[in-house]
């Protein structure tokens, strides 16, 4: 089982895949940064200081020992209320729209490219085999020969 196991692993298409995942989670990461960081705050500004993670509705008590905002949804999600935080659910969609939306033109630039390069290869002469270009020489040889 440890030697099919190993097999499996040393696979290029699962190194392929945890490669991937390495890289997926890094760019989720970006895409997160760039939704929380850039996007929603130009969003609230346009829309007059609206912040999404500021949705949320309060399903349970505050407890007393509870000093800071009510209106703050990380401090209260901190302090084990429970929440109905549709704003940061709202953040999460436009994350994965604007990832969708970039893999989706990733995924455009690549199928161009690969279009390009199948339509040069098309119109390139294709080479003689070289069996074919053996018997040419052969002839070519004997032609030079006399009597013939």
């Amino acid at each position: 089982m440890l030697q099919e196991f190993r097999t499996f692993i040393a696979r290029g298409n699962v190194l392929d895949l945890a490669v991937g995942v390495i890289i997926g989670g890094a760019f989720a990461t970006i895409t997160k940064s760039l939704t929380d960081d850039l996007i929603l705050p130009v969003i609230g500004a346009v829309f007059g200081g609206l912040d999404f993670s500021g949705f949320f509705v309060r399903l349970g008590p505050i407890p007393a020992s509870y000093t800071g905002s009510p209106t703050n949804y990380a401090a209260l999600k901190e302090a084990g209320v429970p929440l109905f935080g549709y704003g940061a659910f709202v953040s999460v969609v436009i994350n994965f729209l604007i990832l969708a939306f970039l893999v989706f033109l990733l995924i455009r630039f690549v199928n161009r490219a690969i279009a390009a390069v199948h339509k040069a290869e098309e119109a390139a002469p294709a080479a003689d085999p070289a069996d074919v270009v053996l018997l040419r020489e052969i002839r070519d040889e004997l032609k030079k020969r006399p009597g013939a």
